[in-house]
């Protein structure tokens, strides 16, 4: 079994690459049950299986723990094992963290790469995480982005990755008034892990697109019910719906049904959905992430090590 370190895992997947690769995985479909889910008392294990008969199958195992921020440390933690899905043999060992990361921001560019009007290109990033830090990048791979702004509870940590993404050649600047950032973006993709809504949708332009990343458990929430109401809303799968504090609160109120959804990342990849976006109609898109998205970039990183 190979082991590939941190660093070789990050070069195989530059977006570039990894959203055709989610694209097509997206398009193809493969084997994906539900998550396992252990909560302990401080952390929650996920354990997340997929395959594709043949081919793959990848088993990615998740630590999850929100009380690491005050630790200096990432709230998230993950390993990734390849098998070959015939035999059943052990091919690779990658980091977690990496695929983890990459491929999120990555189904979010792929998201608004269908949904996003094609004037677009002002992006506010909610969030100074490992995944958030990736979201300019990965946007800027689809879409003509002129102008980034972040925002972060820590004001120094969006300075700094504002400073980053500059020394990149990315017009990037930091904000400490979140709604006013809201206000003047065609884009607005958060990564967080907040359980109180930080996006109000009285503050939404007309014609934005709303990319939420962060709420993954009941408990969790980054936005408003009045972000959902009126907007077209699509979802990486349908477990979204049972998933998230962001779209079960608002149904449960009665905002929207989950019959209202305009469907999932698969259909819009598949060509199956027809997306009008239009200067005043809005877009939400509500990821929770799927073993689908990390075997696509497992296999992406597996290939290009032994090719």
């Amino acid at each position: 079994m190979k082991i590939i370190d941190t660093a070789t895992t990050r070069a195989a997947l530059g977006f570039d690459r990894l959203v055709p690769a989610l694209a097509q995985m997206f398009a193809s479909g493969c084997e994906s049950p539900p998550r396992h889910v252990h909560s302990l008392p401080v952390f929650t294990v996920l354990i997340m299986p997929a395959w594709q008969t043949g081919r793959y199958l990848g088993i990615k195992t998740v630590t999850i723990a929100p009380g690491n921020s005050g630790l200096g440390l990432p709230g998230l933690h993950s390993t990734y094992l390849l098998y070959d899905a015939t035999t059943g043999v052990p091919l690779a060992q990658m980091d977690g963290n990496e695929i983890t990361s990459r491929r999120t921001a990555a189904t979010s560019a792929l998201a608004a790469s269908h949904l996003v009007r094609p004037e677009a290109r002002r992006l506010l990033v909610v969030g100074a995480g490992r995944v958030a830090s990736l979201l300019a990048e990965a946007y800027c791979s689809v879409l003509p982005i002129e102008q980034v702004t972040v925002w972060s509870r820590k004001p120094e940590a969006a300075a700094t990755l504002a400073a980053q993404w500059r020394e990149r050649g990315i017009d990037a600047h930091a904000t400490d008034n979140l709604a006013q950032a809201v206000r003047q973006a065609d884009i607005v993709s958060s990564a967080t892990l907040a359980t109180e809504p930080l996006i109000h949708g009285e503050c939404l332009q007309l014609g934005s697109h709303l990319d939420l990343i962060g709420s993954f458990t009941p408990a969790m929430r980054e936005a408003d019910d009045d972000c959902f109401r009126g907007a077209h809303i699509y979802v990486d799968t349908e477990e979204a719906c049972h998933k998230s504090g962001e779209l079960l609160g608002p149904i449960s109120r009665g905002v929207f049904a989950a019959s209202d959804l305009g469907g999932t990342l698969a259909q819009l990849c598949r060509g199956e959905l027809t997306v009008r976006a239009s200067a005043t109609g809005r877009t939400v898109f509500k990821s929770v992430g799927t073993a689908l998205e990390d075997l696509a970039a497992a296999v992406l990183v597996y290939e290009s090590h032994v090719a």
